[in-house]
């Protein structure tokens, strides 16, 4: 019966520090709200043209792909907490950092407006067309401002 409730203790704890996606760029980890740094990934509901120019759910399939790449146990480092209270943050798998892995796969772009580190890796991206990359999409930036227009 003690080692059921130390094995109960332990799941507890661990699951704790899983990560969920909420889209390509945010994340739920360890019960906080994640921002990650140097990014920005299309808006859950943004949809872009492919190779083909059809349209897909560019934004489904950018959360999809952290969720993927942050399956498990990761860790996260954070810097400053933004105005949403998020936590700003770098996060890494098995040494290897979350938010580089995001835009040099291109589903994220560097975001210029706020960092520099990962711009050489959405260069990458373009330039082999991974990603969003394959097709054209609108910047995320400008997809919300677009969007907030409307509203």
């Amino acid at each position: 019966m003690r080692y059921l409730l130390i094995c109960f203790v332990f799941f507890i704890y661990s699951s704790n520090l899983l990560a969920r996606a909420v889209d390509g760029d945010s994340l739920i980890y360890n019960n906080k709200k994640i921002r990650l740094l140097g990014l920005d990934a299309p808006e859950y509901d943004q949809k872009c043209l492919d190779e083909n120019d059809a349209v897909y759910s560019c934004g489904e399939m950018s959360k999809k792909y952290l969720a993927k790449i942050s399956k498990g146990k990761i860790n996260c480092k954070k810097i400053t907490i933004d105005k949403y209270k998020r936590e700003i943050s770098t996060c890494y798998k098995n040494g290897k950092n979350i938010n580089q892995e995001m835009v040099r796969s291109g589903w994220a772009l560097a975001y210029r407006y706020f960092s520099t580190e990962y711009i050489q890796d959405e260069e990458y991206a373009k330039e082999h067309k991974l990603g969003m990359w394959k097709g054209r999409f609108v910047n995320p930036r400008t997809y919300r401002k677009i969007k907030n227009k409307e509203k």
